[in-house]
């Protein structure tokens, strides 16, 4: 599913739903939710990137939900949200068509790193698209290899881990937070030397400018974009250094 389509959020409880929904765009990604599993269903079947979908619905089992999301959107990635900790429940719900799960209560953090890992995996699996890319810059997920049109670079895991990051969600600003957490495991965010230096050799590897960027341009403050196929954008705040 293209990079753009909606994540689809289906969970009746406001109190949860609300600030997961927040939380998400946050992250990067467009949200659709929605309450029943029937809204769901044909949601889904509209085309979307993902779906967040929580087993206690007000009209439908979510695990039959979960059934009927694998006829109507295959190969989309399905994060179950559960209060049914015990292993049989999760093992029945895992059987029906989820690619993961969080219990509730349930850490934002957490559900946000698996979500990511689910998509990443997705792309990497689809038999017609290699993995993500942007420009002339092309990923293999699974093989852990980066191109640049017919030029293999050669790559640090950690330099893959930052291009994979950011190529993913080309044209979209990546924080700096988000980078350190997924990146390098870490929520701490006193110095980032160690990302700035991973982006100027980054950018050394792919020829890029940090002055006049093609690739990877900073957004002073926040982070930084890969940037999609039509280029960069000027005049809006994005810092040319970095």
């Amino acid at each position: 599913m293209h990079a753009t389509a909606p994540v689809l959020l289906v969970e009746d409880d406001e109190g949860i739903a609300r600030p997961l929904a927040a939380a998400l765009r946050t992250d990067g990604y467009e949200v659709l939710r929605v309450a029943t599993g029937a809204e769901a269903l044909e949601r889904a079947a509209q085309g979307v990137r993902a779906v967040v979908l929580d087993l206690g619905l007000p009209d439908l089992d979510g695990v039959e939900v979960c059934r009927r999301l694998r006829e109507v959107a295959p190969g989309v990635p399905v994060l179950m949200l559960t209060a049914r900790t015990t292993e049989a429940d999760v093992v029945v719900g895992l059987d029906a068509g989820a690619d993961d799960y969080v219990t509730k209560p349930f850490r934002l953090a957490e559900l946000l790193a698996r979500l990511r890992a689910l998509l990443r995996r997705s792309s990497a699996d689809d038999p017609g698209d290699r993995g993500p890319g942007a420009q002339d810059v092309r990923l293999d997920l699974d093989a852990r290899r980066a191109w640049r049109g017919e030029e293999e670079l050669q790559l640090s895991p950690k330099e893959f881990d930052l291009l994979a990051v950011l190529v993913t969600d080309a044209g979209r600003v990546v924080s700096r937070e988000r980078i350190m957490r997924e990146v390098w495991d870490t929520t701490w965010m006193g110095s980032t030397k160690t990302l700035d230096m991973h982006v100027s050799w980054l950018r050394r590897k792919l020829g890029d400018d940090a002055h006049e960027p093609r690739y990877l341009s900073t957004v002073r403050g926040i982070g930084f974009r890969f940037e999609p196929d039509d280029g960069p954008v000027r005049g809006h705040g994005d810092g040319r250094s970095g």
